[in-house]
């Protein structure tokens, strides 16, 4: 009977977390949806500003918005590494970490992470970071301001995200982000207004509006990396608890044959016991 109760028990138990595995694959499920919507809103506003930036910059260089400053860019290689919080993504922050290592040089680059889960997988490599970021929490109005004054110090920046392939495919992905800003733009339809010093006044100057603009797209740029890597995070989530909830479902149907069988068992023997007192009575 005992045996019989703990069977119980664990039916019980593979019941809830099938239904929680459930309500997890379904939060996942939405907030890739979320995160594809923004990541279009993202794509249109920065065709907004290259239209008004491709009109008014100075010289054909993205210059990281230091047109006007005097300030010596880093001769070094800024590497971001864009990883999860914690440690419930699979494999993939290991993946991104390993592929990052494989360019990586202390003489010739600088690492800036974000997630806790990547910083603690370059302290296990022995790699020393320069910064580090928690994860953003939100899916909107993620503030990338101190990144985006970090990679102005360096001549050149490459990031390291995760892409979204499918629910059930992520990958590493790497950008230069000066290279992706303007193979982006290139990409952007010319707007049909005319947008120049002749017939616009440009507050404080242009060279000012240009860094803006440079700042702005950047920002842009780390954001929809960051919800990349996001969307890769939540679909990993979301082929996790779908594993776990298929485990989970199968042992529940285990579970309630083993109970049934118990069930029958105990009667069979009540039954036995009822027909052997009979038995002896004659």
């Amino acid at each position: 009977m005992q045996q019989l109760s703990e069977i119980a028990k664990e039916r019980d138990a593979m019941a809830t977390m099938g239904r929680l595995s459930s309500a997890f694959e379904g939060i996942a499920s939405m907030r890739i949806g979320q995160i594809k919507d923004q990541v279009l809103q993202s794509q249109n506003f920065f065709s907004e500003l290259w239209q008004i930036y491709s009109q008014i910059q100075v010289g054909d260089m993205f210059n990281f918005g230091r047109h006007n400053t005097d300030e010596i860019p880093i001769d070094k290689e800024l590497m971001i590494l864009i990883t999860s919080e914690g440690s419930f993504s699979g494999d993939i922050d290991q993946r991104l970490v390993a592929e990052a290592l494989k360019h990586y040089s202390p003489e010739k680059n600088d690492v800036i992470v974000i997630g806790h889960h990547g910083a603690t997988q370059l302290t296990q490599n022995g790699v020393k970071y320069k910064r580090s970021f928690a994860t953003p929490k939100k899916d909107r109005d993620i503030n990338v301001t101190p990144l985006t004054q970090e990679v102005q110090h360096y001549r050149s920046t490459v990031v390291y995200y995760e892409n979204y392939v499918s629910l059930t495919k992520q990958e590493v992905k790497s950008i230069t982000l000066n290279t992706a800003v303007t193979d982006r733009g290139k990409q952007v339809a010319a707007a049909d207004d005319i947008i120049s010093e002749k017939n616009y006044i440009f507050e404080p100057s242009t060279f000012d509006v240009v860094n803006h603009l440079e700042r702005s797209m950047m920002s842009i740029m780390l954001s929809e990396v960051i919800l990349e890597s996001k969307l890769a995070q939540y679909a990993s989530r979301f082929r996790a608890n779908s594993g776990a909830k298929d485990k989970a479902n199968d042992r529940l149907l285990e579970l309630v044959m083993y109970f049934n069988r118990g069930k029958r068992h105990i009667k069979d023997e009540r039954l036995k016991e009822i027909m052997n007192g009979l038995r002896n009575k004659r």
